[in-house]
Order: C-alpha cells, then structure tokens, then sequence
C-alpha cells in the first residue's frame, strides 16, 4: 500500500515547511502533490495532514508515516549508490572550486557525506579567488564549480542548487538599521566590505549598483565571512552577503538585515561542470548529497523550479 513516492512525500511535507515547497521540491505541481496526498490517505484510511493548521501540520498517523520514511529513504539511497559505484567503477576525481567563501557552512558537511559514501574518488577543494574557476573547468584542472555567476561557455552545464537572497547587513547603530530595503543611492555615501574578488564576480555591483550607476565611498575587501562580520559590526562598513550566511550572527544582535530594493535580490547558486560528465554517476550522487544538505542546514534559501 505505502510507496516509496509516499514516503519522499511525507519526508518533502516535513523538509519544505509547506505543500507548496514540497511540491517544488519533488517536481509536481501543488495540485498533484495535494490528489497525491488524498489519495495515500484514503488508502490508508486516515488524515496524514492537519490542514486547519497554518502551516498545516502532520498528524500523528503522519508523523509514523514519517519516521519509515527517515527509516527506510536513506538505506534505499544508499542501496542506490553502491549499485551505482558498482555499474559504473568505484574510481573518479572531483576537483572543486568555490566563488565565495560563505560556501563553506554547507559545503563542507557535503564532501564529508561524499567521502564516505564514494571512498575512491579523489575529492579535493580549493577556494576560485586567486584564479578564474570557469576557464580551469574547461580545461580540465577542475570538474565542478560552485558559482551564482554562469558564464555562457560551451560544453559547460549549470545546474542549480538552490535560490537565495542577496541582503545588506548593517550594523544595530546604523543610520540604515531601521530601514526595510534600500535603494542603490543609499549606498553611495558607504565603505563596502566585500571578499576580495574581482568586481565583475559581486552580485551587489553586477545585480544592484552598477544598473543604477552608483559607486559606495570605498570598497574594503576580507577574506573570511567572520572577519566581514565583525567590520559590519564595528561600524566599518556594510556588506552584502547571502542570507542564509547571515542567519548565525543574528542571533547576538550585531546586525540589522535590509532588502537591496523593494523586491530584493535573488541569485540561483549553480553547479558548474563539464557536459562530458554531467551523467557521472558519482557527480550527480555529489549534486543530491549537497541539494540535500543546503536544505537541511541553510535557512532562507528556495528551490529552483524545473
């Protein structure tokens, strides 16, 4: 009677916060999800979800439904790969790279989960601020690169993770701490912090100042996300990072958080790799590891629909 369908349901109810989330997440539409749902619990003779709830919440029968699913999901996955290393040879190479230095909070967690699971490839990282990431993907010193800034380059795929917004964070004694969103000429009177990288690879130049023509006062650059922090907090500067980057400092009251715009800005950070190994299978085990671990850990991001 329960499928595994069922099961990656449930899980993606519980992932997802909402019927909404879940479905983009599985790749349905929400109606389908919904027929889906009231169908299993027709099936099974009880309600699975408390829709009078806001969020709805899963009932007691759900929460059982769940725990199988927390149960069984991960062993068939794992059955999964190790049909996969066997089919398709237990040996590799996955050179990294990264365009930012926030990466590092779900990225790391992710190669650890990847190791163990595919013990033969040699798995490596580097941080891309010293060097250009993408032309070293075409030529093979690399196989996949984290980046939120594709480059239209031939026999290179992108693939995305996940989307989240570009915010400006502030200190608590800012004259912008009140202040919802800002628009581009607020920040002209500023010294902005950013990792040291080139300009063209900013988000908050390419996305928000330069369409407007605004130059900050000053551009400081640190390397760490730590470092940037605590300049933020001092009153040295402002600095836009992602939210999800953000969510940790918060809690000690440092920093204030605005909306770049009335609509903000939203960036999709992708997976780059060569179009030759895109169906590698231990890549694409890579792609779901890490997929699995940003929505697990990272707070503010959304699902990119397919």
């Amino acid at each position: 009677m329960l499928e595994m369908r069922h099961l990656e349901t449930i899980a993606a109810i519980r992932d997802g916060g909402s019927l909404q989330e879940a479905a983009e997440r599985l790749h349905l539409t929400q109606s389908a999800l919904s027929h889906q749902l009231r169908d299993l619990e027709t099936r099974l003779g009880t309600p699975l979800l408390n829709r009078r709830t806001r969020p709805a919440r899963l009932t007691t029968a759900g929460l059982r439904v769940l725990a199988l699913a927390d149960e069984v999901l991960p062993r068939v996955r794992a059955t999964e790969r190790e049909l996969q290393r066997l089919a398709a040879g237990r040996t590799g190479r996955l050179h990294l790279a990264i365009d930012c230095h926030s990466c590092f909070q779900w990225l790391m967690p992710s190669m650890d989960n990847f190791r163990g699971q595919w013990p033969e490839v040699a798995l490596d990282l580097s941080a891309a601020f010293s060097f250009a990431p993408l032309p070293a993907l075409v030529r093979g010193d690399l196989d996949l690169v984290i980046t939120s800034d594709p480059q239209p380059l031939e026999a290179v795929d992108y693939i995305p993770l996940f989307k989240y917004e570009l915010v400006l964070a502030v200190a608590e004694s800012h004259p912008l701490a009140s202040t919802k969103y800002v628009q581009p000429e607020q920040l002209a009177d500023q010294v902005l912090i950013t990792y040291p990288v080139e300009r063209s690879r900013l988000d908050v130049f390419t996305a928000f100042l330069d369409p407007a023509e605004v130059e900050p006062t000053s551009v400081r650059k640190a390397e760490l996300t730590p470092i940037i922090v605590q300049l933020v907090a001092s009153n040295r500067g402002v600095a836009a990072l992602p939210n999800w980057a953000l969510t940790e400092y918060l809690q000690h009251g440092w920093l204030q958080l605005c909306h770049l715009g009335q609509n903000g800005v939203w960036r999709t950070l992708y997976a780059a790799l060569r179009t030759e190994d895109a169906d590698a299978p231990y890549i694409q085990d890579f792609l779901s590891i890490a997929r699995e671990t940003c929505f697990k850990t990272l707070d503010g991001i959304r699902s990119v629909k397919a």
